[in-house]
């Protein structure tokens, strides 16, 4: 057991009932996540006694959920539990930045802002890069951030259209024996790219872009042969490609184009999860410092406050942790057109 110490944080300029939430609900929350803690409020001071760490941790994490009250900010559960991950992260803060009033994303007409630190990272990374790789767990905002993106490239008319690419039936591309004309069979998985679109850009203007070819969603097969030109192009759930179909995917892009290239690569479903090219073009363009690599983790879900821990159950415990993929050391892709 470390040492135990006594602080009392003075409540500058910051209403108790703004900061504790009704019925000290966010007081109770942080108590709750540090019984090694005592917390007690008496008017604007808040005393704490405990082990010397959680102390300071707490310390940092009620500094910035002063901030956010300063701001204006209505704090809600997910924000009290983001800056909790946040603290017990030594020397990590600066969680205020990510709701500076005035502060947004992109050029849209629905507000486009970081909840995560590494949200605003990938955010940052594209608006610079013209290839990204978003690497991260489900939830984690990573298709929807790219589309946004897109969205907001087309309408400032940096690029003429968006292509949203997605290998269809895991990483099998088998779409034969599903009913239906192509569409039909395309669509449930596309579903994560439309609902994103349909969020930023609404149904009328969605199929005014199909019928104007300037937006165009298909599976990841339908690139080979092809350049895109003026174009922004997403590929999604890119842990289920093989090095093969990245290399086809990347050398599709033509002038003036950008790509961003999410997923999860600890949710493979290739018979042999190390083949995920996502996998290892991660060490294929390692030197090549114009393409950005963002890595996620579970503290970036912006989900039901369980996801997270779901997704760190199953990374805990024997029986539900996903085989982490071998990563080859400058493998040979295989040669495709």
């Amino acid at each position: 057991m470390g040492s135990v110490i006594v602080r009392r944080m003075h409540l500058d300029e910051v209403d108790p009932l703004h900061l504790f939430g009704p019925g000290d609900r966010n007081l109770r929350l942080i108590q709750d996540s540090y019984p090694s803690v005592q917390l007690v409020a008496r008017g604007g001071d808040i005393y704490l006694e405990g082990e010397e760490r959680d102390v300071r941790r707490i310390e940092t994490l009620l500094a910035e959920l002063v901030a956010l009250v300063k701001q204006g900010r209505v704090l809600q559960d997910t924000d009290v539990r983001y800056a909790m991950s946040v603290a017990t992260e030594e020397g990590n803060g600066g969680l205020s930045t990510l709701y500076e009033p005035g502060k947004q994303y992109f050029r849209l007409k629905k507000a486009v802002k970081p909840k995560t630190l590494g949200q605003e990272e990938y955010l940052r990374a594209l608006e610079k890069y013209d290839i990204v790789f978003s690497i991260g767990p489900a939830g984690t905002g990573k298709t929807y951030l790219a589309v946004a993106a897109a969205v907001s490239v087309l309408r400032a008319r940096e690029k003429n259209r968006i292509v949203l690419v997605r290998p269809a039936v895991e990483a099998g591309e088998n779409l034969g024996f599903l009913p239906g004309d192509f569409q039909e069979k395309v669509d449930p998985y596309l579903r994560p790219l439309y609902d994103a679109l349909h969020d930023l850009m609404g149904a009328e203007r969605i199929q005014r872009a199909f019928d104007m070819g300037i937006l165009e969603v298909a599976p990841l097969a339908y690139m080979r042969g092809r350049t895109l030109s003026d174009a922004f192009v997403i590929l999604d759930e890119a842990q289920n490609t093989t090095i093969g179909q990245m290399k086809m995917f990347l050398t599709r892009l033509g002038t003036n184009s950008r790509a961003v290239i999410t997923g999860d690569i600890t949710q493979v479903d290739l018979p042999e999860p190390s083949d995920s090219g996502l996998i290892k073009i991660q060490a294929i363009l390692a030197d090549i410092p114009e393409i950005k690599f963002v890595y996620l983790t579970d503290r970036d879900v912006v989900r039901h406050h369980l996801v997270q821990r779901i997704i760190r159950a199953f990374d805990n415990h024997p029986g539900g942790a996903t085989p982490k993929p071998r990563l080859e050391q400058n493998p040979e892709p295989r040669s495709e057109g």
